[in-house]
Parts: structure tokens; sequence; C-alpha cells
């Protein structure tokens, strides 16, 4: 079945009835899937830490979980630290909120009688260094640094609520981009705004080679995926939302170098000991499952983040603040 043509197969009253929680809902990816399932008629709610009136909380904080989820039919969880040079630093704060606000979020949806499905968002730094790519989602997993073993954890705390009867479902995603409001120090926004504002780009290992997917193609696949949980489907495997392109971050300089027009010099300088080097991945289950394939290339999707920073750039200071 074509699950993004689901809506042909789900009434719009039944997905009007459909309220969804997305955790981490003001990040990247949670802003893009919030306006992408109220488009196709959901009803969600968000839980952040930067969240507004409402809908400002921690997924840390048990109770504030348990009330969200109640009145939930599903949960995207995408709440976590999500940087790994920041689980580096403080080990502690990584683990309490990746694997501590995962087991918030699963206990509140295992308590109450709604018994909401929950989607819970890893990362391709689950493989740590595969020995064979493109990696499939039956790679073996082997994390090198914090915000990896958190993950890996996290989704034997998924499947252990599965083996209990909570409907569950991991998805696994690599270097997402696509909005000039995301972390400034993620690579491709870095190397987008320093080739705009004619600084340097500093590339940490130009031989590392990296799967860049854009949040509108992930977006769609979350989507996807929920509308065939809206449907009564399940989804017992990981997913793999992934470009299965892969990019030198050399490549990627040069790249935001040569779209932007831009005088940046490229530093290079040595990688960082807790970083994957190379990784691209398999969207073949993805395909099969869900219909659904990257339609974002690379050079399109950082044209456009070019572009927006760019005319951010142009806008008057007064104007950037007021938005």
């Amino acid at each position: 079945m074509d699950f993004e043509a689901s809506a042909a197969h789900v009434s719009w009253s039944k997905q009007l009835t459909q309220r969804i929680l997305i955790t981490g809902s003001e990040g990247l990816i949670g802003r893009v899937v919030r306006e992408d399932l109220t488009a196709h008629g959901y009803l969600v709610k968000g839980l952040d830490l930067r969240g507004l009136a409402g809908e400002q909380g921690d997924v840390c904080n048990a109770a504030q979980v348990v009330d969200v989820v109640a009145s939930c039919d599903g949960v995207l969880h995408l709440a976590a630290v999500s940087r790994v040079v920041w689980g580096e630093r403080d080990p502690e704060h990584c683990w309490a909120t990746n694997v501590g606000g995962l087991c918030n979020v699963l206990e509140a949806a295992q308590s109450h009688g709604r018994r909401p499905w929950v989607i819970f968002a890893s990362s391709r730094e689950v493989y740590g260094q595969p020995e064979l790519l493109p990696a499939t989602e039956d790679t073996p997993l082997a994390p090198v640094n914090v915000y990896a073993r958190s993950k890996v954890e996290g989704e034997r705390l998924v499947q252990l609520a599965r083996q209990s009867g909570l409907q569950t479902a991991v998805i696994r995603l690599s270097n997402v981009f696509g909005r000039p409001d995301d972390h400034a120090d993620r690579v491709v926004p870095a190397f987008a705004r320093a080739a705009v504002t004619g600084q340097p780009l500093r590339v940490d290992g130009p031989s590392h080679t990296f799967d860049f997917t854009h949040v509108e193609d992930v977006s769609r696949g979350i989507v996807s995926l929920i509308q065939r949980l809206t449907a009564g489907e399940d989804c017992a495997d990981p997913i793999h939302f992934v470009s299965g392109q892969a990019t030198t971050l050399g490549e990627l300089a040069a790249l935001a170098v040569e779209i932007a027009s831009s005088t940046s010099s490229v530093v290079t300088a040595p990688p960082r000991n807790f970083d994957v080097a190379r990784f691209y991945g398999t969207h073949q289950r993805a395909t099969t499952t869900l219909n659904w394939t990257p339609r974002v290339p690379l050079r399109n999707g950082l044209a456009r983040l070019i572009a927006d920073f760019q005319l951010e750039a142009s806008l008057p200071t007064s104007t950037l603040s007021a938005a």
C-alpha cells in the first residue's frame, strides 16, 4: 500500500480524532513534521524546553510527560541531546535526557488506557564505523560515542516496550538539514552560513563521508509512517530515512562555496576522535514498506539553504529581531 496516499484509506474524520504528541517539537525536524501533520488533518501538540505557553516542558519531568501523553493517540519522540559533541561534553545530561526522557515517554504510554503508539527517532550513529557500506538496518550496532550509546539503549528500551504490547516503531536518521534556524554548529548550516558571510569553512576530517538528508524528505517519511500506524498497520523493524548518497565533508564545503559564489577559504583540520568517519545507507526498506524515496538532492537542498541565509543577511537587524 502507498502510505503517502493513504488518506484515501483513512477518512478525514478519523484523522481528525488522531492526536499526536511531538516531543522536541521546536527542533528542526519537529517543526517541519508538525506543519506536515497539521496539513494532513492531524491534531498536534508539542512538548519542548523552548515551547510556548501550554507546550513548554521537559521529557525528564515524568509528571509532565504523563500529563501530555494521556490525551494522545500517538507520540513522535524526537526530544534528545542531539549533538554528538554535547554528549561528549556532558555525558550524564545526555544519558538523562536521551534514555531517562524516553523511559518517561514509554512508561506513560504503557500506563495509560489509550496506550498510544510511540515512534522513536534513532540515528545512524548506532552503527559506529560500519565495515560494509551502504549500511542497511541490519548492519551490526557498534556505537563509538556517548550519544550513539544512548540511542542504542533507547532502541533496546523500545523493543522491550514492544514485547510488552506497546505499538512502537524506530526510525534511524542521518545528518538531517534544510532550514536556517537549525543548530548553528551542525555541519551543513555551518558551511552554508560561512560561505554566505565570507568566513572560512573549517573541515574536521575532509575525507569523512556522510549521508545528508533533507528535512522535508524526513518529514514526509515520518508522516507516511504515522499514516501507516493510524491505519492500524504495524512496523516492527527499524527504518532508514536517508538519501543513500555518499558525500565527503571536503566535497560539501566545496559545494557550499560554489553555490554561494563565495570567496571563503576552506581550512582543514584533523577529525575528532569521537566522530564516525564514514556512513551512507540504503533506503530500500522505507521504499518497500512506505513507498518512500528521497526527493531533495543535496545540491538542491543546499542551494535553498544558502538562499535562505543570503536573504537573512540582506534583511535589516530590526526585521530579524521582529521575526
